[in-house]
Parts: C-alpha cells; structure tokens; sequence
C-alpha cells in the first residue's frame, strides 16, 4: 500500500470542518492549515498507510453528524463521570469535537492499534497531554487481554471506577461506558470478527438506560460480500443491512433491553470519493440501553 502516493487533490474541507479546525490548531490561514495538515497526513502515512488517511478522513466531522450525537453530548453534561470511548480513534478528531461541545476531557478515552497516532494527533491539533486531558489506550480489540468478551451487564458495577489514566486495557471499563463511538471501522472486518467486535464492546456498555453505541460505516441494502467491478486491484468487503445489523444487536443484548436506529444513504459520488469501484451505502446507527 506504500506505492500509493499521497493526492493533494483529495483535501477537501466543508464550512463546519474548517471551523473546528482553526477553533482547535489556532491557525486561521486556509493556505497555512493546509500545509499543517498535508505535514501531519505525510507522517502518520509513514506510520500506518490507511487508505483513510490518504483520504483525508481525519478531517471529517463524522461524530457530531450522527443523529444520536445530541444523546452523547446529553450524557456528558448531565450524566456525573460519564464516560465516552472512541475506538479506532486514530488522530482523535471525533473525542475532540465532543469535548468541544461540553464533554468533559478527562472522562473521555481514545483506543487505537497504532500509539503513533495519538501522538500525531497532538501535533495535528496543536495540544499537549496537559491541555487535552484525553486518555489513550492502545491495543488491539481481538485481543482478550486487551478487550474480553463479556455479557452485557444487568446493573452498573459496585466499586469506584478506576483511574481512567492507570488503565492498559479496556477491560477494567466492563459496564461502566456511557457512550461508546466507532465509525469506518466495522466495515473493515468479516462478518464473524463483526459479530466478535460487537459482541466484545457491549460488554463495555454501562446498563444505565440512555447509555448508547454509535457509529457511521459502510453498508449495503441487502446483507453480504460486495467486490468492487472492473477493477485492476480487486477489492471486497462484507456489509450488513439495516435489517442484520439490528438483528446482530437484539441477538447480543436481553430482549426488550436496547433500541437499535439506522439509517442508510448512498454516497454521492462514492466511487470517486474512496477510489472503489462500486455503489457505496453508509449506514448511520445506534443501539442505546432502555
């Protein structure tokens, strides 16, 4: 994947993304922002060549644009030691707008595979462990020992919860996560490994009602393995419908426990924008605790 080389045509920033931005590096020039970013991308593409962040899709504001967003920013300013976790963080973009909007920093939590990025994402939004008091926890979620697979608890669990800033692991936060974000990341695994990572995470799930799952990846109108066409570098991913996804949930959880949400939209302009040759649907969805 090092072969492709990195397009300066592919940065795009909207309005709203331009703002935040500027809000949280402090530079105001659109030329000077720019540079800054194509710097930081050209670094974390050495680190780890996502295609997501050839893409630029760090700089999308994907959080705050999910129809559940005002529950999570709900939770954070009214719910004592609420706790936000955003897997597969990468730079951080999506824990940062929700502190923006009112969560509180030190409550908040950003896991990824790669400890690079975190560090990036400091040097991308101009801050220091001291000025954004996040946590980040590296790991690897098909890990046990980093993300143990438990059944969803029926109370929230005695005892204090422990310093998030001690934590190796995911594992400590069984049941006491009030909101958990993970977008573009699903999609990148098989079905099995999907039913495993959801299965994994609503253990983390805090069972006070109103606590919530949510995220935006890759779908389809009908379940299953779709290839890209025509294609000189094959490409396949696996996608669940509306109807799967919500069945996958119920299945995990207690019946009559939780409320599962979707909401699929093709991508105008799909194919251009992620470089695959196919229709692409993005799926938006929650699953909050009743």
């Amino acid at each position: 994947m090092r072969d492709v080389a990195l397009d300066e045509s592919l940065y795009s920033l909207d309005e709203e993304e331009s703002a935040f931005f500027k809000s949280q590096t402090g530079i105001e020039d659109d030329e000077a922002l720019k540079s800054h970013i194509l710097r930081v991308q050209k670094e974390a593409y050495e680190v780890w060549p996502f295609p997501c962040i050839r893409r630029f899709s760090f700089t999308k504001l994907k959080i705050s644009r999910l129809p559940a967003y005002p529950q999570l920013v709900t939770l954070g300013r009214h719910r004592p030691g609420a706790i936000l976790l955003d897997l597969g963080t990468c730079f951080g973009n999506d824990v940062r707008k929700a502190v923006a909007d009112g969560f509180p920093a030190h409550n908040t939590i950003g896991s990824d595979i790669e400890p690079a990025f975190w560090r990036l994402g400091h040097e991308l939004f101009k801050s220091t462990p001291e000025t954004f008091p996040s946590t980040f926890i590296a790991g690897d979620v098909f890990n046990s020992a980093f993300l143990e697979t438990r059944q969803p608890l029926k109370a929230v669990p005695e005892g204090p919860t422990p310093a998030l800033g001690t934590l190796a692991s995911l594992n400590p936060l069984h049941g006491r996560v009030s909101a958990i974000h993970t977008s573009a990341f699903f999609h990148l695994f098989e079905e099995s490994n999907q039913h495993e990572l959801a299965r994994a995470v609503a253990g983390l799930l805090s069972p006070e009602p109103g606590s919530l799952i949510l995220g935006v990846h890759v779908a389809a109108p009908e379940k299953g393995v779709r290839r890209s066409e025509g294609s000189d570098k094959p490409f396949e991913i696996f996608c669940h419908s509306p109807e799967s996804w919500t069945e996958m949930w119920d299945n995990i959880f207690e019946p009559g426990t939780v409320k599962v949400e979707t909401e699929l939209k093709e991508m105008a302009n799909g194919a251009q924008r992620t470089g695959i040759n196919m229709r692409i649907w993005e799926m938006a969805w929650s699953v909050t605790r009743l």
